[in-house]
């Protein structure tokens, strides 16, 4: 009886809901500054991991592959990026707030911006989030349910001029261009702004 319970005593106990979430977000947050820093080839799980301040052995038991947890770690740090601006009241103040991120290469800003074209590399699953991520990413910006072709066309061009500006600001070793091209994003995007939506929401489709 007594190896019994001595034995029944050492059982692990099951991880609760709570802290399987919590190890979750925590490899979500690591991988998301990893990817965004150098690109999904130049990252592995173990990197991944580490940075997490986890094992290996544990990134199993919430993903299947890389691919997956590159496909969701892009969705965390958009969502994470949308709750920044869902604090801010104005389009304006939006916009000055997208296109004000760090060009540092080691902090984590719009996965949208920062891997364009690695995301363009990778299979179907990891292009299949980006693409919501970016029609996510054109309803945060409109105030109507009912995108007709001129709203949508003035929302793309929005999408565009920051997106794309703030892509180039980053790419480019010369800071004054950096910043003109940043100040030609907020220029063309305030241009083509529209109502600010407090429903739209970046990775909504998750």
């Amino acid at each position: 009886m007594f190896n019994n319970i001595f034995c029944h005593r050492r059982r692990p106990m099951p991880w609760s809901r709570e802290r399987k979430h919590e190890t979750r977000t925590r490899i979500l947050d690591a991988a998301a500054r990893c990817f965004t820093r150098k690109g999904y080839d130049a990252v592995s799980i173990d990197e991944v991991m580490a940075a997490a301040g986890l094992t290996r052995g544990a990134f199993y038991a919430h993903f299947d592959s890389k691919s997956t947890l590159y496909a969701n770690a892009i969705r965390h740090a958009a969502r994470r990026g949308a709750i920044a601006l869902d604090h801010l009241e104005s389009r304006e103040a939006r916009i000055e707030a997208y296109l004000s991120q760090s060009l540092a290469k080691d902090e984590a800003t719009c996965p949208l911006a920062c891997l364009v074209s690695d995301v363009a590399q990778r299979d179907e699953q990891v292009r299949t989030t980006y693409t919501a991520l970016l029609e996510g990413f054109l309803t945060r910006f409109v105030d109507t349910s009912d995108m007709d072709t001129d709203t949508r066309k003035r929302a793309l061009g929005q999408t565009i001029a920051m997106i794309g500006s703030l892509a180039m600001a980053r790419t480019v070793n010369d800071p004054q261009l950096a910043e003109e091209l940043l100040e030609a994003g907020r220029t063309l995007a305030k241009a083509n702004a529209l109502p600010v939506s407090r429903s739209g929401a970046v990775g909504q489709e998750a």
